[in-house]
């Protein structure tokens, strides 16, 4: 069996006269970051190397720390290291704060730094896709399924977008409720109003459009097999002929999503999320401003599929 450890690794030293970046992650083999990255690179004449780091689930700190002593700029952090790196942080920005969790990390100023580009990678990547439908967030009817912390780095992003409505629906009811108490409390949610439901009690009636969503994100890990978090019928009676179907996974046709299409529903995976939030991690630690932050987010979406 090959050793991930030994072959998903970066150096800094190794890479004379480039600014050193990574994601790290448990697994990590699997990543498409560094090709987002590169592609930002040589859209923007940077140079940079992006690599994919592997790190053990109880030395997280010490492999952070290890790659920045060695001269690294900057991490991006996926899955299960997100409230580690939060943690790990001396100083949070406002969205990391608001998520407790964090996937990007640098040193400025000799202070570990942490964001979270998660939500607002979602958002732009929404709008960038009901743009296309001649449609947007504003006023938006959202249902959010699952209640895990996929669904808790979104929620606050998508309320600042002043979306009509978020439901948030969970197989098990008090988890819902629980995100909902605890966003009730953020001073964007008194314009937008929060509900907890539980996906088996979603109203199943299709005569009703006022009961449907606008905008469906499927929050849930249920894509990374071979399931949907709600069957074809509820699915049915929730959306209308504009809704959006949103699966966070990225990198295949999940069940959701041909649910969806099978219903003539526009449906979409989450990889325009993971690439808008690269972006944003890509224009803080280039600093990136202006005319110089105008990535090409479509060119990266293409490389990455392009790889499938």
């Amino acid at each position: 069996m090959t050793n991930q450890s030994t072959i998903d690794q970066v150096n800094p030293q190794s890479h004379p006269g480039k600014d050193v970046y990574a994601v790290i992650g448990h697994p990590i083999a699997h990543s498409k970051s560094p090709i987002i990255h590169a592609y930002f690179a040589k859209q923007t004449n940077q140079s940079i190397h992006y690599g994919r780091i592997f790190s053990e689930l109880n030395a997280f700190k010490e492999t952070v720390e290890q790659f920045f002593a060695r001269g690294g700029k900057g991490l991006n952090i996926t899955v299960p290291f997100k409230l580690e790196a939060y943690e790990l942080a001396q100083k949070k920005t406002e969205r990391a704060r608001l998520a407790q969790a964090a996937n990007v990390l640098w040193y400025k100023d000799g202070e570990l730094w942490c964001d979270n580009t998660d939500g607002a990678g979602l958002t732009r990547d929404l709008q960038r896709l009901l743009k296309h439908q001649g449609a947007s967030l504003n006023h938006a009817k959202v249902l959010i399924l699952g209640a895990g912390g996929a669904a808790q780095g979104v929620i606050e992003p998508l309320m600042a977008e002043k979306v009509g409505q978020i439901t948030i629906a969970n197989r098990t009811f008090a988890k819902a409720q629980q995100l909902v108490e605890q966003f009730k409390q953020s001073a964007t949610s008194a314009q937008v109003p929060l509900e907890a439901r539980e996906i088996q009690k979603l109203d199943q009636s299709n005569s009703d459009t006022s009961n449907t969503f606008d905008l469906i994100i499927n929050a849930t890990a249920s894509g990374l097999g071979d399931a949907s978090p709600i069957s074809k019928e509820l699915l049915k009676a929730i959306s209308n002929s504009k809704t959006l179907a949103y699966d966070m996974v990225y990198g295949k046709e999940t069940r959701f999503m041909q649910d969806a299409r099978q219903l003539g529903l526009k449906a979409s995976d989450g990889l325009g999320m993971l690439v808008e939030q690269a972006a944003l991690a890509f224009e803080t630690w280039r600093n990136l401003k202006g005319a110089d932050s105008t990535l090409d987010i479509d060119g990266a979406i293409a490389a990455v599929r392009a790889t499938y």
